[in-house]
């Protein structure tokens, strides 16, 4: 008899956590794949002609999904951080007050890092000093992941 009510406790205690670590490893896994299929989108070359207004480089979030494909047109230049100060102030702790600063350069996109603590990424490499932007870049800020579009 004490082997039956053992059982079913245990049955009761493990269940829920085989079902947890599965849910958690399904949203590891579509994490993964998400990212794999923002890596690997084409990325059609600019030719090496003067640009027009109309077709400057832009920022559209990929992360956070509530503002994924929501574009952040640079006119001068965009400092992004937690601080209200800041032109595009987030809300993600994996930010500093002030993480990084992206400029336009004539159409042409660069960023720089403000000494921030978790570093800012431009396809998955650590930025060091002022790098120049391209069309399919993704510039990841903290937890917060960027396209440069057209």
């Amino acid at each position: 008899m004490n082997l039956i009510v053992a059982s079913s406790n245990y049955a009761a205690v493990v269940r829920p956590l085989q079902v947890l670590v599965m849910a958690i490893a399904v949203l590891f896994f579509a994490r993964v794949l998400r990212v794999a299929s923002v890596e690997a989108r084409p990325v059609d070359y600019v030719s090496t002609g003067r640009r027009r207004k109309s077709v400057e480089l832009a920022l559209e979030f990929i992360e956070p999904v509530e503002r994924a494909k929501e574009r952040i047109d640079v006119d001068n230049a965009v400092t992004i951080g937690r601080s209200s100060d800041c032109d595009l102030s987030l809300q993600d702790t994996y930010l500093s007050s002030r993480h990084a600063r992206v400029a336009n350069d004539n159409g042409d996109l660069s960023i720089e890092d403000l000494g921030s603590t978790n570093g800012t990424y431009v396809n998955q490499e650590l930025v060091k000093g002022r790098v120049h932007l391209e069309r399919g870049d993704i510039v990841q800020v903290g937890g917060v992941l960027f396209e440069v579009v057209r």
